[in-house]
């Protein structure tokens, strides 16, 4: 599709609650990361949404289906952010802005706990997040991980060397965080296809029916799982959530399927999307590999710069009162979208925003959320990238897309398939 380029391109005709001034009213289903492009620079046309020109306050109308619908929009229509600063207040400002019912996929089959901690607010929020952070510091990652991590790049890398060819997105981008992650919860490596299956069916099928097909089997699980570390626990996070106590008290039935339900969901597919995306970028954009190649020092700036100009997710927030924002009324129990796409390329935050610049030093994205929601597993997810990167180019030379492989990407969580790609495998070093 042509991307629309200015507002005027988009102006929605669609009922609309009488407080939302029609000229903020915008089809923006576009830019919630289910229409694919084959831009080197797949976030490039979500770029002028920041500008100074654009209001502060878009409204995008009801969904009319799609992804857009299940990740951005809503049957009601939701108020959008797309500049860094509002983007900010949204994630921090508790008092306004709520997370309440993120991520309950659950309750699509009836089932009443939450999604800890994403979708509890401040104050409860905190107490959940302190008792799991310790298990994501970068100590502890650094510490207990670290050689796991090594480990398994330097296994599924060294399998791949000599064949000169691999399916990034399919059989490495998609396993090897999976790998991880399963270590770290204790989970059995048997089950790392259906969890695959699952998270799909659950995140991406679009389909009701495998939705709560896939949620029925995850729970059944998660809660067998939980039983049997009741039973027999050992030194692995799941265990440690199931015998753990938060102020001096051990943990509901509730709260021990809320915390690793949603590791579960968080853990299976967003890092797999980034590498995906990351490696797309590289192959496509040659000097850029060369640059991280030659200069390995480059390489933590580099992550933080492919986060920054990959952001997978916009998330959403519902109004907790009427208030009045940069002159327009909101309404409690509004959503609010916040566009990370537009939000990490705001020049009034960032210097030459689409340069891609791994000395830029610290920068505060989205693509990790932002405020007390702020990913629990971001240390971990860099620390992933960081040792893939270091150890990647150690061993394989420089490399492209295969010839006649379609390079199509979604710019979001859904990302790519399949990325065929290639190098000299002579030139390997084993």
């Amino acid at each position: 599709m042509r991307y629309p380029e200015k507002l005027d391109d988009i102006r929605a005709e669609y009922a609309t609650p009488p407080h939302v001034p029609r000229d903020r009213v915008v089809d923006l289903s576009w830019a919630m990361g289910d229409v694919p492009n084959d831009l080197i620079d797949p976030y490039a046309p979500f770029g002028w949404l920041n500008g100074p020109d654009i209001p502060r306050l878009l409204y995008n109308p009801p969904a009319q289906g799609g992804m857009g619908a299940a990740i951005g929009a809503s049957p009601q229509g939701n108020w959008v952010v797309t500049h860094y600063e509002d983007i900010n207040r949204v994630y921090t400002d508790n008092a306004h802005f709520s997370n309440a019912g993120t991520a309950d996929f659950q309750r699509l089959i009836g089932e009443t706990f939450r999604s800890i901690p994403i979708s509890i607010d401040a104050p409860e929020h905190h107490k959940y997040r302190m008792f799991l952070m310790p298990y994501f510091s970068p100590a502890r990652i650094t510490r207990d991980l670290d050689p796991r991590i090594r480990e398994v790049v330097v296994e599924m890398i060294d399998e791949i060397a000599a064949k000169g060819e691999v399916d990034m997105a399919w059989d490495f981008a998609r396993v090897y965080p999976v790998r991880i992650f399963m270590g770290l919860m204790g989970f059995p490596k048997a089950m790392f296809d259906e969890f695959l299956e699952w998270e799909w069916n659950i995140l991406h099928s679009g389909s009701l029916e495998k939705m709560q097909g896939a949620l029925r089997n995850v729970l059944n699980f998660l809660r067998g799982f939980i039983a049997e570390k009741e039973k027999n626990p050992d030194e692995f996070l799941t265990s440690s959530i199931v015998h753990g106590k938060i102020e001096g008290k051990a943990l509901s039935e509730d709260e021990k399927i809320g915390m690793v339900w949603f590791l579960w969901l968080g853990g299976l597919d967003t890092v797999a999307a980034t590498i995906s995306q990351m490696y797309r970028r590289m192959a496509l954009q040659p000097e850029l590999q060369r640059r991280i190649r030659e200069h390995p020092e480059l390489i933590d700036g580099a992550v933080d710069e492919f986060l920054r100009t990959q952001p997978i997710l916009s998330t959403r927030r519902t109004a907790t009162k009427d208030f009045e924002w940069h002159g327009v009324q909101i309404k409690a129990g509004e959503g609010i979208t916040c566009l990370n796409p537009a939000g990490n390329f705001d020049p009034t935050r960032f210097e030459n925003p689409r340069e891609f610049d791994p000395t830029r030093g610290d920068i505060r994205h989205f693509t990790f959320v932002g405020g007390i929601h702020t990913c629990l597993g971001a240390h971990l997810a860099r620390r992933e990238l960081r040792l893939l990167l270091a150890e990647w180019f150690k061993r394989i030379p420089e490399f492209h897309v295969k010839p006649g492989a379609d390079t199509t990407v979604y710019p979001g969580l859904l990302s790519i398939r399949q990325l065929p790609l290639m190098w000299d495998a002579t030139l390997s070093v084993r």
